[in-house]
């Protein structure tokens, strides 16, 4: 009987410790601590958080590290924009999207540097450059080269499952993966064009790339 006892006692010990397991929220990626983020807490992951509210225009106060109410506003506007769950905690979707925000404002700061073959800085870039320097410039690592990219980078995604922030893929010059850009939503692209022989925004749509596309893949999570 004892033993029999002590077994039950184990088996609900099991399924406790299971359950209280499931119900731990889902952790951030800010920047490479997987943490979340909320009112009270302090350290360098909410003074990035602050910095890129600020950026983004959510947040106007001194970057203090502290997660004030002033900062939980300030997560609350941003998550109330993008149709999130408006709780002022920073998850794995409030942080997604935030870097997703950052990724295509850097990005598109860059409208009209010159393309150079085989640049990789603000003087100039080639495709995979372009896409290698806006993503270390946010905290994510991508191979140099289109074809590294391709292969070795992120998870596939389907055409009709495009999101912002998604590295899209063509055939140019020659065969297989020799041109990316970075999806930006709208059916639209931003990427360094050797045509146009700078940095540009071009559509899906176009005839050119849209006969040429062969695929895409995620890098953010």
């Amino acid at each position: 009987m004892k033993k029999l006892r002590l077994k039950i006692i184990g088996i609900i010990a099991i399924l406790f410790l299971a359950t209280t397991v499931i119900s731990i929220p889902v952790r951030a990626d800010y920047y490479s601590e997987r943490i979340l983020l909320y009112y009270g807490m302090r350290g360098s992951e909410v003074v990035r958080l602050q910095n890129d509210l600020k950026s983004l225009g959510y947040f106007w106060a001194n970057s203090t590290g502290y997660f004030g109410s002033i900062t939980k506003q300030a997560v609350i506007n941003y998550q109330l924009s993008k149709g999130l769950v408006a709780d002022g905690i920073v998850g794995k979707n409030t942080s997604r999207e935030i870097k997703l925000d950052k990724i295509i404002k850097t990005a598109k700061s860059y409208q009209g540097i010159p393309y150079v073959w085989g640049g990789a800085s603000p003087s100039g870039f080639d495709c995979s450059g372009f896409i290698y320097y806006v993503m270390q410039k946010n905290g994510i690592t991508v191979p140099r080269t289109s074809s590294q990219q391709y292969y070795n980078a992120g998870t596939w995604v389907s055409k009709s499952n495009l999101k912002r922030g998604d590295l899209v893929f063509f055939t140019t010059y020659k065969a297989g993966p020799s041109h990316v850009g970075i999806y930006i939503g709208n059916n639209q692209f931003i990427h360094a064009s050797s045509g146009s022989g700078k940095i540009i925004i071009s559509s899906m749509s176009n005839p050119y790339f849209a006969q040429r596309y062969i695929g895409a893949k995620r890098v953010i999570s």
